[in-house]
Formats: structure tokens, C-alpha cells, sequence
């Protein structure tokens, strides 16, 4: 059974913010959903609300930035681009303040709907100049975004996952690198976020199927190490599935499908993901399964590029769930 940790953000951010009195944290309106009550309470001189006013908040941050302070602004993601995207624009990517964008419920992790769900969030943060993205895919890299994020000269947008959380890798986020996961020959699974918990749940099967899986999970989607990719790509035979908690237009999807165009590399892509729909709500458990983000989808995505089927039936990848209460009951409120 993978450990499961409770609210890592929570105590990760306040050990990180402590340390550093430049560091202060912004909320819009959403404290406790974003984890950093115990923070207000604990460490009001860092602390700021700016209600529920995100651009307003924007600026603001970026004002402290000019002002050599670094502002950690604290709201669900999709709160941190649609409403603010101008003060975004002017007053953090432009100047390349160094803003550290928090954004929590990434894609379809909130039974919210469409409100709620940032899942074009990866497309328009890439296009932007100076921006990076981090996302987080466990508890681990929960616990080490913030250092992560700091360490990036400019803004920063990160995905970032809140309450209960599986624990899947045992090293932190190491900025512009990529976790190799698995070294397979046959197909290179591309995952982040969410998603990776969904592909380790099939490898099992893939590898009983005869299907040699490599694996890679993306932390750092911008800056990206295209070369990295290119090497795992030229090492297998059949082609590229790409999964990912977003839609599939602009996302880590077309990242690779953008490396590989422009490197010449003739292979087989299967892009997995929203397509070109606005999600309703639901537990996500349920919204992954109805989109086709889980393993289930990933399987069906696999026996694409190898133009075979490999018998792998719900029965089957359900017996390697990485968490029952995580992955199939809990649904996270607002």
C-alpha cells in the first residue's frame, strides 16, 4: 500500500516561508482551500489577503516584486490566468517579477465544473513569454514545489495538488529534468500530474501483455529538456503515448508532438487527455474514466500504436489501483 499524506503543502510551504522573510503569501479569498490557514494564523507578518480580487492581486504581486519581496500567490488555478490574464501579462511576465503562481485543482481534480477546472491552463502559460511551469504528481514533489518554484529567476506557474496525497517518488523536484520511470523498448508512456499515478496502475498489466512500457513522468513542462525526450523516443520501437490532466491542445501532448515535428522524428503519437470539451462535475474518479484519462484509456491508447490488442480489461487494472480510498472514493470538495 503507497503511503498517503495528508495536506503536504500545508507544512511544506509554512517550513519553506519561515526560512525566508522575503517570501509572502497572497490569498484570494480561497485560505483554507488552499491549505495556508494554519499559515495566516501562525505567521500573519507574511501573510496578505487580497479577497477575492485576482487582479487586483496580480498587480499587486507584481508591485512587490519590483520591490525585492518574493509573493507566493495562493488561489485554484484556474483563478490565477482566466480572470487576471492582462495583470498577468504586464505586471509579472513581462517585467519577469518573481512571482511564484500557486495554482491548486489543476485539470479535473475538483468536482467544481468548468468554473473550477483549469484545463487550458498549461496552453496559455506556455505561450507566455518568460513564464515556467511546474506540476506536482505526488506528495514528494508537494513537499518540495516551493523550493522548487524559488529557485527559477522569473514568474513560475505551478500546478499544484492539496489534501490527501499518494507518495510516489523519494526524491524532490529537480528543476528542467524528467523522472525516468520505467526503460521499456517497445512504447514511451509520457504522464504528469495526476496522470503518472494512472499509468503505474497499468505497467503492471502492459508488462504481463508482453508491451515493454518506458516511462518517463514530467514535472518541469517549461523549461523542457527536449533532448532528454529525443534520446527516450529514438530507444523504442513502436511510437509515443502522451496522458495528461488537461485538454489535449497546447498541453504536455503537444509539447512532444512539437519536438518530434521539428526534429524529424517519424513515429507514432497518441495524444490522451480532454478533447476539446469543458468537463462537468464529478468525482475524479469518475470524470477520469468518462474523458479517458485513466488507465483504462492509457491501455486503449497503447494497443493503438502497437496495432494490437493486449487483453487488458477494467477487472484487471482495477486490482492495481496505488490507493482505493485515494484513487476510487474520495472526491475533493471545493
Amino acid at each position: 500500500m503507497v503511503e498517503m499524506v495528508n495536506r503536504p503543502y500545508a507544512s511544506a510551504f509554512e517550513a519553506f516561508a519561515v526560512k525566508n522573510p522575503d517570501v509572502l503569501c497572497l490569498s484570494a479569498d480561497l485560505t483554507s482551500s488552499c491549505e495556508i490557514d494554519g499559515f495566516r494564523d501562525r505567521h500573519p507578518e507574511q501573510f496578505l489577503s487580497l479577497g477575492m480580487a485576482e487582479q487586483n492581486m496580480m498587480s499587486f504581486a507584481g508591485g512587490l516584486g519590483l520591490a525585492g519581496f518574493r509573493p507566493f500567490l495562493h488561489s485554484f488555478g484556474v483563478f490565477l490566468y482566466r480572470r487576471p490574464y492582462d495583470q498577468l501579462i504586464a505586471s509579472v511576465a513581462y517585467p519577469r517579477r518573481k512571482v511564484r503562481l500557486m495554482g491548486f485543482l489543476p485539470g479535473i481534480t475538483t468536482p467544481g465544473g468548468m468554473t473550477h477546472q483549469a484545463i487550458e491552463d498549461v496552453a496559455i502559460m506556455r505561450s507566455i513569454p518568460n513564464m515556467s511551469i511546474l506540476e506536482t504528481g505526488d506528495a514528494t514533489e508537494v513537499e518540495s514545489i516551493c523550493e522548487a518554484a524559488d529557485s527559477i529567476d522569473g514568474p513560475v506557474y505551478c500546478r499544484v495538488l492539496r489534501g490527501s496525497i499518494p507518495r510516489l517518488f523519494d526524491t524532490p523536484i529537480k528543476v528542467g529534468e524528467m523522472r525516468e520511470l520505467a526503460l521499456g523498448t517497445d512504447v514511451l508512456v509520457v504522464t504528469s500530474g495526476i496522470a503518472t499515478e494512472e499509468a503505474l496502475r497499468a505497467r503492471d498489466a502492459l508488462s504481463s501483455a508482453g508491451v515493454s512500457i518506458r516511462h518517463l513522468h514530467i514535472h518541469t513542462i517549461k523549461p523542457f529538456g527536449e533532448q532528454a525526450l529525443l534520446d527516450h523516443i529514438g530507444s523504442v520501437s513502436k511510437g509515443v503515448v502522451v496522458l495528461e490532466n488537461h485538454v489535449v491542445a497546447g498541453g504536455v501532448g503537444s509539447l512532444v508532438a512539437e519536438i518530434m515535428a521539428e526534429n524529424a522524428v517519424a513515429k507514432p503519437l497518441v495524444r490522451l487527455g480532454l478533447k476539446d470539451t469543458f468537463a462537468h462535475g464529478g468525482s475524479r474518479g469518475y470524470l477520469m474514466k468518462h474523458y479517458g484519462l485513466d488507465a483504462g484509456a492509457l491501455v486503449r491508447g497503447i494497443e493503438r500504436i502497437i496495432g494490437a490488442s493486449t487483453g487488458i480489461d477494467e477487472e484487471a487494472l482495477a486490482s492495481a489501483r496505488v490507493d482505493a480510498v485515494h484513487s476510487a472514493v474520495k472526491a475533493e470538495a471545493l
